[in-house]
C-alpha cells in the first residue's frame, strides 16, 4: 500500500471511531435510564414494560434532538452568526430549560386528540398502543435524520398513535377531521412561513440593502425590525412556553410583547447609530447588525421548542407511567407528568442534538439555499410571526414546516430576482444586436451577471462615471440596478424534504401498528 492509501484508511477509521463514539454515548444515556427506572420501579408489576417504555421514550427524545432542533439554529449557523459548537451549546441548554421549566405539569398522552383513549378501555392495551406509537415514531425520525430530511416530530408521533390506535380498536377510533387538518398543514405551514419570510426580506432589500447608503437606511428601519422581533418572541414564549406553567391570555401576552418591543426600539436605535460609522457601507455591514438578534432568536426558539415538543417524547410515556405505576387512566387523554419523565425528555433532546444534530443543522443552514444574516433574521422572525398568527386564527401548522418554508421562501425570492436580472440583461443585449459595440456590450453584461453583488455595484458606478462613452445607456443601467440580486434553491433538497413531509404520518402509522401487533403478540398468553 502507498502512503496515500494508508492516509485514506486512517481517515475512514477516524470517521468510524467518531460514529462509534456518538453511538456509545447514546447507548450510555439509554443505559442510565434503564438502570434508574429499574432501581426505582423494579418492585411494581410489569416493571419490565415500564423500563422498555422509558428506554423508547429516551430513544425518541434523542431523535427529536437530532432532527427537529436544527430548524431553530440552522439559519443562524448557516449565516455564520455563530459557530456550530456555540449553536449546539445554546440550543441544548435552552431546549432542556424549556422542557423542564415550561414543559407543564400535565401533558397530552395522545397528541392533538388524534384518537380517543377512552375507546380503548383496557389499560394494558393502552400501554401497548402508546409503546408501539413511541417506537414507530422514533424509528421514522431516525430514518429521516439518516436521509437528511427535517420532518415534524409532532406529525411523527401523531402518525404512530393513529396507526397503533387503529391496530388496537379499528378505524372508528381515529378523529378524521384532525387528520384532515394535519394534512392541510403540509400546505398551509410552509406556504405562510415562506410568504412572510419572503415579504420581510423584500422589505429589507427594498428599503435598506438596495439603497445607495444601506447603513444610513439601516439606522432608520432595523430598530423597528428588532422591536418587531422582540414583540414576536415575547408573545411567542408567553403563548408557547409560559402558558404551560401559568394561565396567560392572548391579549396579556401581546401586551407584554408590546412592552418588550418598545424597550428594544428605544435601546437599539442609539446603539445602531453609534455603531454605524464603523460598519462598511454594504450588505456585509448591514448583516453585522443582525448577529446578536439571531443568537437570541435561536435561544428563544429552542426554549419554546423544548417546552412544547418534549411532550412528543414523554407524553405517551407519561400515560404509560400513570397506568403501570398509579394503576389507572385519566379521562380526556391527559396525564400528570412526573419530573423524572420530563428530565429524560430534556436530556435526551440535548444528547440527540449534540451527537447527531450537526448533519441536519448543516442541511437547514447552508445546503438548501445560501443564507446571510439578514436572510436568516427574516426566517427566524417569520417563524415566530407565523406560529402566533396561525394559532390565533385556528390554522393547523407545524413549526418545522414553517421554519423550512421560510428558508424556501427566501430562496425562491432570490431566484425570482435572479430571473428578473437575467431578463433585463437579455433585453439590453437584444437592443444592441447589430450594433458595432455588440461584442463589448455582451462581454460587459456577462461579466456583470457573474459578478457578486458588491462587484455589480462597482461596475455600475464605473459605467455611470463614463457617462455617454459607456457602451450601456443610462436607462439600461437604471434597469440593471433595479434587478441587482440573485441565487437559487436546490431542487434535490426541496424534493427530498417535501416527500418526507408527505409520508411522515402514514409511515409512522404503519410502524406504530406493526410494533403494537408485535408487542401484543408477546404479551398475550
Amino acid at each position: 500500500m502507498t502512503l496515500q492509501d494508508y492516509s485514506k484508511v486512517e481517515k475512514a477509521a477516524g470517521i468510524s471511531r467518531a460514529e462509534v463514539g456518538r453511538l456509545g454515548v447514546a447507548i450510555l444515556f439509554i443505559g442510565v435510564v434503564t438502570i434508574w427506572v429499574g432501581e426505582r420501579y423494579g418492585h411494581i408489576d410489569q416493571a419490565y414494560l415500564l423500563i422498555v417504555a422509558a428506554v423508547i421514550g429516551a430513544y425518541m427524545a434523542i431523535n427529536i434532538g437530532a432532527n427537529d432542533v436544527a430548524n431553530n439554529v440552522g439559519p443562524a449557523v448557516g449565516s455564520l452568526a455563530m459557530t456550530l459548537t456555540t449553536a449546539i451549546i445554546i440550543a441544548a441548554t435552552f431546549e432542556a430549560a424549556g422542557a423542564i421549566i415550561a414543559g407543564g405539569n400535565v401533558v397530552s398522552t395522545v397528541k392533538n386528540g388524534i384518537i380517543d383513549p377512552d375507546t380503548i378501555g383496557d389499560p394494558n392495551v393502552f400501554v401497548w398502543v402508546m409503546t408501539g406509537a413511541l417506537l414507530g415514531a422514533a424509528i421514522w425520525l431516525n430514518i429521516a435524520t439518516w436521509l437528511g430530511a427535517p420532518v415534524s416530530t409532532t406529525h411523527s408521533i401523531v402518525g404512530g398513535v393513529m396507526g397503533a390506535g387503529i391496530a388496537s380498536s379499528g378505524w372508528a377510533i381515529v378523529n378524521w377531521p384532525v387528520i384532515g387538518a394535519i394534512a392541510s398543514s403540509w400546505v398551509i405551514s410552509p406556504l405562510v412561513g415562506g410568504l412572510i419570510a419572503a415579504g420581510l426580506l423584500y422589505l429589507l432589500e427594498r428599503f435598506v440593502l438596495w439603497k445607495d447608503d444601506p447603513i444610513a437606511a439601516a439606522t432608520r428601519l432595523v430598530p423597528w425590525l428588532l422591536a418587531l422581533m422582540a414583540w414576536t418572541f415575547t408573545t411567542y414564549i408567553c403563548l408557547k412556553g409560559v402558558s404551560n406553567i401559568v394561565t396567560i391570555q392572548t391579549w396579556m401576552a401581546g401586551l407584554l410583547g408590546l412592552g418588550a418591543g418598545l424597550v428594544v426600539l428605544v435601546a437599539s436605535r442609539p446603539r445602531i447609530v453609534r455603531r454605524a460609522p464603523s460598519l462598511t457601507p454594504d450588505r456585509h455591514g448591514v448583516n453585522q447588525l443582525f448577529t446578536l438578534p439571531l443568537i437570541f432568536a435561536a435561544a428563544l426558539l429552542s426554549f419554546a421548542h423544548g417546552a412544547n415538543d418534549v411532550a412528543n417524547a414523554v407524553g405517551p410515556l407519561a400515560g404509560i407511567v400513570e397506568v403501570l405505576v398509579d394503576g389507572g387512566m385519566s379521562t380526556g387523554g391527559e396525564a400528570p407528568i412526573p419530573l423524572w419523565v420530563l428530565i429524560i425528555g430534556a436530556i435526551g433532546i440535548s444528547v440527540g442534538l449534540a451527537l447527531f444534530g450537526p448533519k441536519l443543522i448543516r442541511t437547514v443552514g447552508s445546503e438548501i439555499t445560501e443564507l446571510d444574516r439578514s436572510r436568516a433574521f427574516c426566517i427566524a422572525l417569520a417563524a415566530g410571526l407565523t406560529v402566533i398568527v396561525a394559532s390565533q386564527l385556528g390554522m393547523p401548522i407545524s413549526s418545522t414546516h414553517v421554519a423550512l418554508g421560510g428558508i424556501f421562501g427566501v430562496g425562491f425570492l432570490r431566484e425570482f430576482l435572479q430571473q428578473r436580472m437575467s431578463q433585463v440583461i437579455e433585453n439590453v443585449l437584444n437592443s444592441h444586436r447589430g450594433d458595432r459595440h455588440f461584442e463589448e456590450v455582451e462581454r460587459v453584461l456577462r461579466d456583470f451577471q457573474n459578478a457578486p453583488p458588491e462587484a455589480k455595484r462597482t461596475m455600475l458606478a464605473q459605467l455611470d462615471e463614463m457617462g455617454q462613452e459607456a457602451v450601456i445607456t443610462a436607462a439600461q443601467r437604471k434597469k440593471l440596478k433595479k434587478a441587482l440580486k440573485r441565487q437559487l434553491v436546490k431542487r434535490s433538497h426541496l424534493l427530498r424534504i417535501v416527500s418526507a413531509w408527505i409520508i411522515t404520518v402514514p409511515t409512522s402509522a404503519l410502524l406504530g401498528a406493526l410494533f403494537y401487533f408485535a408487542l401484543r403478540g408477546m404479551m398475550l398468553p
